[in-house]
């Protein structure tokens, strides 16, 4: 797919011949039935875009939406909207879940690094983005502070580019910035990112994140999600030395870890001493840390999730969770049986990549039981459409509560047996029971 025109030569002032400040209902006023719009997501959620939009919603119809996980309410999302915007998931976040499962909302399943080249190869044509990013700087060029992900390929692609020049979104570094020249229509506004606070880890997290810290040697390269057993995990990394990280995304828990000086990336074989991210989300604390920070690195997905970048590191760590483990090892990890919950992610990426590092560890990290401790997570058959994300022949290490099953190399008598001395005690005679019937044990 041809890429826009570059308009940088008409830079006159502070903004190019072309690119007009207008409302944000002036911004949507040219979006029209039957267009394509991507949205940038997580924290950088362009909120004021999308509720201008929204509120046209009586004019349009089938308009399509592509986003990976936005923050926020999602308004374009509510049942009533349904005749007017179509939802394409490409990671179904928590407010779009109800929409993909009751058929209002379609889910595209691709690995996190892939999503750039759908809109490269024209396979998601673009009519138009909505991008969240600071106002220019000098130079003109404006950060896309908290989420890169895959925003250079959707702007390259589209055919209208509108900016919230957003005066609360942190100035980022490094593959972080569009030039003014690339925009066409832009918003002046000051709405900070959205904030994602987590809760204190229980005990159960407590004890996966000392299991899991234990698997992580001094100088690793870790990569590891949100949620209480990533924050546990970091709470569990106190004592080591020399980490570096590279991955999609982080949280407050990293910053915390830098200040401790656990983190400093100075053992780490590329982009030495830099934090690598795609996006980040957590709370203020988290974006004024980051903010003009020459620590932190900013790529796009199709770099941070690159296996072979991510295999560079000779003692990759990566940290992944699951819904669903089954006695061979097949890992469910963006469905519960039919029902959709999140999606294929960079899960794959890095799993692949770290058990491709020469001193590399894959891990799978869940509580071993769901449901107030009555169903187990440990299963000896997957539910009936759950899907797997990370086959048995991908997964190596699985961490509960009770302890690490270690898959590689092993047969899936092995496998069976490992992990049913990970599952929660209540339900391990069960477990053998169906482990012989399926002539696992």
């Amino acid at each position: 797919m041809t890429g826009r025109p570059d308009r940088r030569a008409a830079l006159r002032g502070p903004y190019p011949r072309g690119m007009r400040i207008v409302t944000a209902e002036e911004a949507v006023a040219g979006i029209k039935s039957g267009q394509q719009i991507y949205v940038q997501g997580a924290a950088a959620t362009p909120s004021v875009l999308l509720d201008a939009l929204v509120a046209r919603a009586s004019e349009l119809r089938d308009v399509s939406v592509v986003h990976l996980h936005c923050e926020g309410p999602g308004p374009h999302l509510a049942p009533e909207m349904a005749p007017h915007f179509r939802h394409r998931a490409l990671f179904i976040g928590p407010n779009a879940r109800a929409a993909v499962n009751e058929g209002r909302a379609e889910y595209v399943p691709v690995f996190l690094s892939d999503v750039p080249r759908l809109f490269d190869t024209g396979l998601l044509p673009l009519d138009a983005v909505f991008v969240n990013a600071t106002p220019p700087d000098a130079h003109g060029f404006c950060s896309l502070g908290t989420s890169v992900e895959a925003m250079h390929s959707a702007i390259r692609a589209a055919t209208t580019v509108i900016v919230q020049f957003n005066q609360a979104v942190p100035r980022t570094l490094g593959d972080s910035f569009i030039h003014v020249s690339d925009i066409d229509l832009a918003v002046e506004c000051r709405v900070p990112p959205y904030e994602h606070r987590v809760g204190p880890a229980g005990e159960i997290e407590a004890r996966i994140g000392q299991f899991v810290a234990d698997l992580v040697p001094d100088g690793a390269t870790i990569q590891m999600g949100i949620g209480a057993i990533p924050s546990a995990v970091g709470a569990a990394l106190a004592d080591k030395r020399d980490l570096g990280v590279h991955t999609e995304m982080f949280t407050d828990v990293v910053a915390d870890l830098v200040a401790s000086g656990v983190i400093n990336g100075s053992r780490k074989e590329r982009n030495r001493g830099k934090i690598v991210a795609a996006f980040l989300m957590g709370t203020q604390r988290l974006y004024d840390f980051v903010r003009d920070n020459p620590m932190i690195e900013m790529r796009p997905v199709d770099f941070t999730n690159d296996t072979h970048v991510i295999r560079s590191f000779s003692r990759m760590t990566a940290i992944n969770s699951a819904i669903e483990v089954d006695l061979t090892g097949q890992v469910v990890a963006d469905s519960i049986g039919h029902r959709m919950y999140s999606g294929v992610g960079g899960q794959i990426d890095f799993i692949r990549g770290a058990s491709l590092a020469s001193e590399g560890r894959a891990i799978i990290a869940l509580p071993s039981t769901a449901a107030g401790r009555s169903t187990s997570r440990i299963v000896a058959a997957l539910k009936e459409g759950a899907g797997v994300v990370t086959t048995r022949a991908h997964a190596r290490t699985v961490v509960t509560e009770w302890g690490v099953a270690e898959l590689w190399g092993r047969s899936l008598h092995e496998r069976a047996e490992a992990l049913i001395g990970i599952a929660d005690p209540a339900f391990r005679d069960q477990l053998r029971s169906e482990a012989r019937r399926l002539k696992l044990a």
